[in-house]
């Protein structure tokens, strides 16, 4: 040892000294991969902004200080920052003979759950092909209030999604159902369940899907974070991970938008 302090001209202490802070900041880094990687189990694509706020009380349980950037730093080296696939499929036929509603949603100010509630269909791969996930966002809360999994783009998942919806909802006074032109939200059994529900229609203009951007964003989220962008083995395998993934989404997930708070607290507190 005497030898290679020699050689690059360090005294013995301060070689010590340099490596006992090299061991500290590896078993810090990995105290601090360790606490990430249990968060992953439930949320495997969580972001670096995410998880600095999320994990505050695990890191100060362990005495660890770490701001975003050193997290940053720290997944990025051990590779574990999140990847973004980007895919797509069409899921909305607006050329049919059914009326179109207007959008009258574009200028209010929502203050509560319950006031708007979008509605969109994302596509989920099988091994035989594709299956469609109907669903049902209150755009206060964020939180998903109604879905179903079905493997045809037919009428009957939408209804499933938006009775289940109406059934668990306490007050549904004064609702705007918001949704694409699609065929299925534009039919008449479809809006028949909302008028005889006193639920006012409300449609994204031709060509405008940016009109319905938080549905668009959920069904991102839940492709994105949760895994539902792979191919699954069947249909029952996709509805259970698409029902693991919204109880994950609804009662774990913290949003930014709602000031690091789940969207079942804010729907709860709220409604």
């Amino acid at each position: 040892m005497t030898t290679i302090t020699h050689c690059f001209g360090l005294k013995r202490n301060a070689y010590y000294k340099h490596k006992n802070r090299a061991d500290k900041r590896l078993n810090l880094e990995q105290q601090i991969i360790d606490i990430v990687r249990k968060r992953r189990k439930s949320l495997p694509r969580e972001g670096v902004r995410k998880l600095t706020k999320s994990l505050d009380k695990e890191f100060v349980n362990a005495n660890i200080k770490v701001g975003r950037d050193t997290l940053f730093n720290i997944l990025r080296k051990h590779q574990m920052l999140t990847l973004r696939r980007k895919t797509s499929a069409k899921t909305t036929n607006s050329y049919h003979r059914f009326y179109k509603y207007n959008n009258i949603i574009k200028d209010i100010e929502i203050t509560r759950p319950n006031q708007v509630w979008a509605s969109d269909i994302t596509y989920i791969r099988t091994v035989k092909g594709f299956c469609y996930l109907a669903l049902i966002t209150d755009m206060y809360s964020r939180k998903i209030v109604g879905y179903d999994l079905s493997d045809s783009l037919e009428l009957k998942g939408c209804v499933r999604a938006i009775n289940k919806a109406i059934y668990q909802a306490k007050n549904i006074k004064g609702l705007i159902h918001h949704s694409d032109r699609g065929i299925q939200y534009c039919s008449n059994v479809y809006t028949q369940i909302l008028k005889r529900k006193k639920i006012n229609i409300s449609m994204t203009e031709e060509n405008h899907c940016y009109e319905n951007a938080m549905a668009e964003r959920v069904n991102g989220i839940l492709k994105d974070e949760f895994y539902l962008d792979q191919t699954f083995d069947n249909v029952s395998h996709a509805k259970r991970a698409a029902k693991n993934a919204i109880n994950l989404y609804n009662e774990i997930r913290l949003h930014l938008s709602l000031d690091y708070k789940t969207p079942n607290m804010v729907y709860k507190l709220s409604a």
